[in-house]
């Protein structure tokens, strides 16, 4: 079913070992900054900013808004053009859309995922796309925990899920004793 439906989202879209994450957040949380980071270890920029998004046949795809297509803005730098920083390979036009990571000031006392049995979805143009929140705190490297939240929904794809081995082994020693 294509629906030729666009959104717009404020926030991020960067490839992470060919996945399409994007990156959702209150404006200053550091949605720009991950980025950055993101693109400065070999991932590519889609989209800062503003985000547009299709739905397609096989899900939803992402790409920038033309007029700020490949720019960032880093609060006390200014506009950066990443192809002129780190080549031309670090930017796409457009990626998938296929897992959301909503990065969010820490709250204390705030419940956040800590086994991660089944993802949470948030629905996007019609479509359930597994979504993290991420708290955000001094010293914490936000694009490391991207990173492996990708790893982890690659893991996930494949049929293989971290927490639900643990907890069936954790099982399967309750009924032996």
């Amino acid at each position: 079913m294509t629906d030729n439906r666009e959104i717009q989202a404020h926030g991020a879209l960067i490839d992470v070992l060919d996945v399409g994450v994007l990156l959702l957040g209150k404006s200053g949380v550091g949605k720009s900054e991950c980025a950055l980071e993101l693109v400065s270890r070999g991932h590519r920029l889609v989209a800062d900013d503003v985000v547009r998004i299709r739905r397609v046949e096989d899900g939803l795809r992402g790409r920038s808004a033309e007029r700020i297509r490949h720019y960032m803005e880093i609060r006390g730098i200014g506009l950066l053009y990443i192809p002129d920083l780190y080549g031309p390979e670090a930017v796409r036009e457009e990626s998938a859309v296929e897992l959301v990571c909503r990065l969010e000031a820490w709250r204390p006392g705030a419940e956040y995922e800590r086994v991660g049995l089944d993802r949470p979805r948030e629905e996007l143009a019609g479509v359930a796309v597994p979504t993290l929140v991420l708290p955000v705190r001094p010293a914490r490297n936000m694009a490391t925990l991207v990173e492996v939240a990708v790893r982890d929904h690659l893991q996930r794809r494949s049929g293989s899920n971290a927490a639900a081995r643990l907890d069936s082994r954790l099982r399967d020693e309750h009924a032996r004793q």
